[in-house]
């Protein structure tokens, strides 16, 4: 059975025929030639094959082939942010009981703070507010994860629809490899 040669692919030297010197021509050929011969392996009805049109003269790109570049999110704005959220903030790793507390967000980078129930609030400072991300420490505090210890924590939150998500790092005050604890956190605005 003869082999169907597309007009468009390049012929190629065989590796024998190939002196010293153009060897590496012929390697970066026989690199690109699947690519080349892959328009040639389509049908005559005009099927899509590799983001390309069969049977097409010109090579065209189907209407599909290229896909939409994906879109960065909206920059997060304070304004959007304010109000008061019911968050639930869970370890990464070993004891996995949530911590549920209040934030109490505002319209600038003022008068943030989180409230641990039967607790006073702890105030938040806002570091950054950058692309889709609020990123907000507290100062040290008395956990209510570790009894005895003091903590500060570094947090990082966006909006994902209705619920504002995020990482959190604790960083508590005592030696060891224990004093780090990484939490994802999301929460549900209240009413």
């Amino acid at each position: 059975m003869a082999r169907r040669r597309c007009a468009s692919a390049p012929r190629l030297p065989s590796a024998r025929s190939a002196p010293a010197a153009p060897r590496a021509r012929l390697a970066r050929a026989a690199r690109i030639a699947p690519v080349l011969l892959l328009g040639c392996s389509a049908g005559r009805d005009g099927a899509e094959v590799g983001g390309r049109v069969s049977g097409s003269a010109s090579g065209a790109l189907a209407p599909n082939a290229l896909a939409a570049p994906a879109l960065a999110p909206p920059p997060i704005s304070l304004e959007v942010v304010a109000g008061r959220w019911q968050m639930r903030a869970v370890p990464e790793s070993g004891d996995t009981t949530p911590t549920s507390y209040v934030l109490t967000a505002t319209a600038d980078t003022s008068g943030w703070s989180i409230a641990f129930p039967d607790g006073p609030p702890v105030p938040l400072r806002i570091v950054a507010v950058d692309g889709d991300s609020i990123v907000a420490e507290t100062g040290e505090y008395r956990s209510v994860r570790r009894r005895g210890a003091s903590v500060h924590t570094r947090s990082v939150v966006r909006l994902d629809g209705d619920h504002l998500v995020g990482t959190s790092v604790a960083r508590y005050r005592m030696a060891g490899a224990d004093s780090v604890l990484r939490l994802q956190t999301e929460g549900t605005r209240r009413p």
